[in-house]
């Protein structure tokens, strides 16, 4: 019957090998890395990629106009078209009242099945020209999370990458010591000489 005994390579014995210690120490190290720094990568990223995303919302919100248009005739009868999580939309003509401009008809994708005489939200930028809606609270967070976990998972990686090269090291300079210790014993115990 066979029992672990935990720490082994941190306590002082005459097997315990300089490789081992790194090795063990290697481990408590990546165990930490993984538990406390990964994790905070991925918040300071995440609270980076927040701050930017708001930000970038807030400027496309200021750089385009919201206006109430009625739908004048459907331009697309084919498969409606899914962005970025949102409603199906398809392309229709719609007709709104300008203040400066008076009267303005456009394309513009609306939500799938709107009729005609229907109203939809229509987005403009500066020059006029329809436009996709700035992104919501939702696609903010969206993207505040999907950085975070890139993040954290990038953290991830290095961390075992960096702990697989080490352990790869410790196994090599392992080897080289058990060759040295074998070219020692061997005399002795085959009788024959080196």
């Amino acid at each position: 019957m066979r029992s672990r005994v935990h720490g082994w390579r941190l306590r002082s014995s005459p097997l315990r090998r300089r490789s081992d210690v790194v090795e063990a120490w290697t481990l408590v190290t990546v165990t930490v890395l993984l538990l406390v720094v990964a994790p905070l990568a991925g918040v300071v990223a995440a609270w980076w990629a927040h701050g930017d995303a708001r930000a970038m919302a807030r400027d496309r919100e200021a750089d385009r106009r919201h206006v109430r248009a009625e739908v004048v005739d459907r331009a697309s009868r084919a498969t409606p078209l899914v962005q970025g999580g949102r409603q199906p939309t398809a392309e229709a003509t719609v007709r709104w009242t300008d203040p400066e401009r008076g009267r303005r008809t456009a394309t513009a994708r609306v939500p799938a099945g709107t009729r005609t005489g229907e109203t939809v939200d229509v987005w403009l930028d500066a020059r006029g020209r329809t436009v996709t809606p700035p992104p919501g609270t939702t696609a903010v967070w969206q993207n505040t999370i999907t950085i975070g976990v890139c993040a954290t998972g990038g953290a991830v990686a290095v961390i075992l990458f960096a702990h697989t090269v080490v352990r790869h090291g410790a196994m090599r300079r392992r080897l080289a010591e058990w060759d040295q210790a074998w070219a020692r014993a061997e005399p002795e115990w085959t009788g024959r000489r080196a």
